[in-house]
């Protein structure tokens, strides 16, 4: 395990650290030419996104009524159901469960984003401890940083399916702040530094109402939509920026 310090940044992984890309590439292979043959006018991205944030919002109701299902069971689950709000009549004769699983193992393919190595050099050399926090399962998405080469200590890699509460609830993120001495509502542990970084602004925002300083990269949504998440702390085009910015914020530029 990485030694311990009092200044932490938790990393956000699925969407942040690593890209959708894979997953996207396979609903256009597997899916575009069967949308263009019945003359439907389904982009394979916006399926892609919106069979994810769906798979997103249910995992969250889900885990809010008090049954923690994991991620990927939810996500298998709506395939079928995604296509209907497409607008596919009859979506089991459209696509079969070979289909599914096709794109649910390229689910498991995801790369590391560009940038992301250098980023976690930048923060471990200003003396940052680096954490993942994932609503994912472990061996999924720890797979995802090792197979690019990165490095996260087994130790620092926390999922939700371990506490068995999914962010953006707060005891989540409490979590893993206690666990480095985090006072809710300060940013800091011990007079250290604590960080939340991710691409999605929801979980940014959240983490940062539960104690932590906030720091948010544009990779995924472009957009800060800061008018309902608020401001961050931290806002960067990339993750080598998104350490940078962290650095200097904490005076250690």
């Amino acid at each position: 395990m990485t030694p311990p310090t009092n200044k932490h940044v938790v990393f956000d992984v699925v969407g942040t650290c690593v890209s959708y890309d894979a997953f996207y590439t396979a609903v256009e292979s597997r899916l575009g030419p069967k949308f263009r043959a019945h003359n439907l006018n389904i982009g394979s991205r916006i399926f892609g996104y919106a069979w994810m944030e769906a798979g997103e919002r249910e995992y969250t109701y889900l885990g809010l009524s008090g049954k923690y299902v994991k991620f990927f069971d939810i996500f298998r689950s709506i395939f079928y159901r995604t296509l209907w709000q497409a607008g596919i009549q009859n979506p089991r004769e459209f696509a079969t469960d070979d289909d599914r699983e096709y794109l649910l193992a390229s689910y498991r393919t995801l790369e590391p984003r560009p940038g992301i190595q250098e980023c976690f050099a930048r923060l471990r050399d200003a003396g940052f401890t680096v954490w993942a926090l994932t609503a994912g399962d472990t061996p999924r998405v720890a797979g995802y940083l090792a197979k690019g080469g990165v490095d996260m200590p087994e130790g620092n890699f926390v999922s939700c399916d371990t506490i068995g509460v999914g962010k953006p609830a707060p005891e989540a993120y409490r979590y893993i702040l206690e666990r480095f001495g985090g006072v809710e509502g300060e940013g800091e542990g011990e007079g250290g530094q604590t960080w939340f970084a991710a691409a999605h602004m929801w979980d940014a925002a959240a983490a940062k109402g539960c104690g932590f300083r906030g720091a948010w990269v544009s990779d995924w949504e472009k957009e800060t939509c800061s008018d309902i998440f608020g401001e961050m702390d931290i806002v960067a085009h990339d993750l080598p920026g998104l350490a940078d910015g962290i650095i200097a914020a904490s005076g250690e530029s």
